[in-house]
Parts: structure tokens; C-alpha cells; sequence
């Protein structure tokens, strides 16, 4: 009985992200990174955000999940909830990989 609750647990995951993400954080990337990476790293320096001790993914080249579907169109990438999307879709800082096809 606990194996199927923990399973039913594990399958909401992704549901419960989605809900728990307002739209205004909602973001598709071209792809998500660790803020380490060298190509995440660069881009944070040259605007002139410290990588020391950040630990989230980032989301490179995002577009707000709003204007995609005023458009018509979807995302054809990764579709994250990002903390700080401040950076004119540059860069979105502290994403968490969501599925709003479950």
C-alpha cells in the first residue's frame, strides 16, 4: 500500500510544480543549464551576475510561456519555472524544469 502511495506521489510531482508556478514565471529556454556552466557562466558575468554559490539552473534564451500561447504557438524546448526572469530573456535565473503536458 505505502509502494502505491509513494508512486502516486511521485507521478503528482510534476503537476504540483506546474500549479505551483504562477504564469508570470513560467518561461520556455532554449535550454536550461547549471549557473556553473561555462556558457551560463559567461553570460551571468557579462551582466554582472556573481556565479559564486549559485546553485540553480538557468535558463538560457526564454521567452515568457504568455506570449507563446497569445501567439498560437508552444514550447518546443524546456519548459521551466524561473525565480528571477529580470534579464529581457537573456538568461532566467533559479529554474525548475516543469511538464504541462502531464
Amino acid at each position: 500500500m505505502f509502494a502505491r502511495f509513494s508512486a502516486a506521489i511521485l507521478l503528482a510531482l510534476p503537476l504540483l510544480a506546474a500549479a505551483g508556478c504562477s504564469t508570470e514565471k513560467q518561461q520556455c529556454c532554449n535550454s536550461v543549464q547549471k549557473a556553473g556552466s561555462p556558457s551560463a557562466a559567461s553570460l551571468l558575468s557579462l551582466l554582472g551576475v556573481a556565479v559564486q554559490g549559485v546553485t540553480a539552473q538557468v535558463g538560457l534564451t526564454c521567452s515568457p510561456l504568455t506570449a507563446l500561447g497569445a501567439a498560437g504557438q508552444s514550447c518546443n524546448q524546456q519548459t521551466v519555472c524561473c525565480e528571477n526572469n529580470n534579464f529581457n530573456g537573456i538568461v532566467a535565473l533559479g529554474c525548475t524544469p516543469i511538464n504541462l503536458n502531464a
